[in-house]
């Protein structure tokens, strides 16, 4: 079985699609998918998939793309969390590629996410591009991380450095690769992908963004998330059942509220 960490499926253009997503899923052995938040004003329809799909799970958070968006605090978070089908907070981080200027903001809400992942013991969903340096700074002085007490996470649709992926799982953090790895031009990311553990590792589409080849340039869906699996395989050159055991082991250890 196969098992997508992350995907925006209750975007539209595949929202209106969801009897077809969801056999696409079913028939590529995707058992269970993550549908993880990215502002509060669209947080009730992340939430309501989730109670409507048992095999469906949610999370709560505010991207940091998303500037001129209503801003969480600390306990909006932790009282949105507040349910059983809720495993995560975020997908929170930083972004500096994007935006410009004085991101102080970003940076503030980040530590908001970070404090309630601390407080109702949820993982963190981390988004992080051309920023690794003040990610993992920000996660240290938080105490994230299971080697200072708190709460780990993932670090999602991973594009950075080994050294980046090695200061993350060092804290306690799965590293999850997305269809990007699948790319021609990936082949930095591809060789962090052969160091990583698998021990360590998740998979996840990200989409509809980013599908990996053979569909790269069409919508992505949960349903595709084998063929991020297919490629680590052979990077890794293990058996593909191998992978799809243990990214599947790896997403129920790290989000422990999906076990319930």
């Amino acid at each position: 079985m196969y098992i997508d960490s992350h995907c925006h499926i209750n975007f539209p253009d595949l929202a209106v699609r969801m009897p077809e997503i969801l056999a696409k899923m079913a028939e590529n052995k995707v058992t269970h998918a993550l549908c993880v938040s990215v502002d509060l004003p669209d947080f009730p329809q992340v939430l309501a998939l989730a109670e409507q799909y048992p095999h469906i799970f949610a999370s709560v958070g505010v991207h940091p793309d998303y500037e001129d968006t209503p801003e969480p605090t600390v306990e909006q978070l932790v009282e949105l969390s507040n349910h059983p089908k809720i495993v995560a907070i975020g997908e929170t981080g930083l972004d500096y590629y994007r935006l410009e200027g004085d991101l102080e903001w970003q940076r503030a809400r980040f530590r908001n996410h970070i404090r309630a992942s601390r407080i109702t013991k949820k993982p963190l969903i981390i988004h992080t591009r051309a920023a690794s340096a003040d990610t993992i700074r920000i996660l240290q002085e938080e105490g994230a991380g299971t080697d200072q007490g708190g709460v780990a996470g993932v670090m999602h649709c991973f594009t950075e450095s080994l050294e980046v992926a090695q200061a993350a799982i060092a804290m306690g953090f799965y590293i999850s690769f997305s269809g990007i790895v699948t790319f021609k031009s990936a082949r930095d990311l591809q060789a962090v992908a052969r160091v990583v553990p698998l021990e360590r590792m998740l998979i996840e589409t990200d989409s509809p963004y980013l599908a990996p080849v053979p569909f790269r340039g069409r919508t992505n869906e949960p349903g595709y998330v084998m063929h991020v699996a297919e490629y680590i395989a052979t990077l890794k050159d293990v058996p593909l059942a191998e992978v799809a055991r243990q990214t599947s082991a790896n997403f129920f250890e790290l989000f422990q509220f999906a076990r319930q």
